[in-house]
This record gives C-alpha cells, sequence and structure tokens, in this order.
C-alpha cells in the first residue's frame, strides 16, 4: 500500500471484531514502531542520539510478548491474558476491551537521560510518537484498525505487565480488525 493511501485511510477505529491476529501481523507490528532497518542498529522510528529507549508490548489472550528488536523476535514474558487489566488500568474504554492485541510502548528513560540530561523527557516523548504512528500506519497496510490511548493509570499498567520499575509506559494501542 502507497504512503499516501495508508496516511488518508488511517483513522481512529475503536470498535474491533473478536477475530484474533495472526503472529506475522503483530510481528509487523513490532517492526513497524522499533524494528532495525540497517547493519549499524538504526530502526524505524528515530531516535535522539540514536539511544533507543522505547520498549514495546503485545498483549495478547496468549499472554505478552516483549519485542527484542535485535533478530526480530519476541518473548514471551506473561502467559496469561492480562487485557482485562489493561482495559480497568485504561479507564475502561472500550477499545481496550474489544481489541484481541493491545501494544504498550514504555520508557526507559535513564537510556536518553545520560546524553541529554534534562532534555531527555522531551526527546522520549517525541521518539514515542514516531513509533505509535509507525505502528499505527502499519495497522492501516495490513487492513486493521488501531487508536492510541494515552489515558491510563500508569502503575496499574505496570503491575498488569509486570514492568521493570525502570519502564514507563507510555502508550496503549489497542489493534484489531474494525466492526464496521
Amino acid at each position: 500500500m502507497p504512503l499516501e493511501k495508508a496516511l488518508s485511510q488511517r483513522r481512529s477505529v475503536r470498535a474491533y471484531t473478536d477475530i484474533p491476529l495472526d503472529l506475522e501481523d503483530i510481528a509487523q507490528l513490532f517492526w513497524a514502531a522499533q524494528g532495525i532497518t540497517c547493519s549499524w542498529g538504526g530502526r524505524t522510528a528515530p531516535s535522539a542520539g540514536a539511544l533507543y529507549p522505547l520498549e514495546i508490548h503485545a498483549a495478547t489472550a496468549d499472554g505478552v510478548y516483549h519485542y527484542l528488536p535485535a533478530g526480530h523476535r519476541a518473548k514471551v514474558t506473561i502467559q496469561e491474558d492480562v487485557r482485562q487489566a489493561l482495559w480497568e488500568a485504561g479507564l475502561r474504554q472500550e477499545a481496550l476491551r474489544q481489541a484481541p492485541v493491545i501494544f504498550v510502548i514504555t520508557a526507559v528513560y535513564e537510556r536518553t537521560a545520560g546524553k541529554y540530561g534534562t532534555r531527555a523527557e522531551r526527546y522520549v516523548k517525541l521518539e514515542v510518537g514516531h513509533a505509535a504512528q509507525n505502528l499505527l500506519l502499519q495497522a492501516v497496510a495490513l487492513d486493521l484498525s488501531a487508536v492510541p490511548i494515552g489515558a491510563f493509570h500508569d502503575e496499574q499498567v505496570a503491575s498488569a505487565l509486570h514492568l521493570p520499575a525502570e519502564q514507563e509506559p507510555l502508550y496503549l494501542i489497542p489493534v484489531g480488525h474494525p466492526a464496521e
């Protein structure tokens, strides 16, 4: 799909069917957000100082996957469905309850702060926007729909995903086949 078509078709869709996503689609969405694109480790989304503070997780009915860009693979971190907990953490927004997959983008600010100090927070927040937009456009290209959600209780998301203390959740992105 040409980029112009993906851009023109991208909408915030909040209603999904119950059809699960294929692992290939999940892998492609992971790659779009943070995949490695060149031999020195550059990724699909720009990063201040190429420090890559973002971590991407995907919650499905089968469990939670953590994306590892090196080798383009995912590690299972939880073997149970935590989407109900994410729905509750996300202020019970219906898109979170309906989506077969909820992507969670987190940040480790220390990776950027070591080089950029007080500017790190700004740079990380810009980067999460780039990664999220890549994921949203990839969803369109796969005939899927998504919506970025920033309204949630950080501590509840971190608890549901058993995140290390240094990872701060920044975005929830439910993805699925559109109901309409």
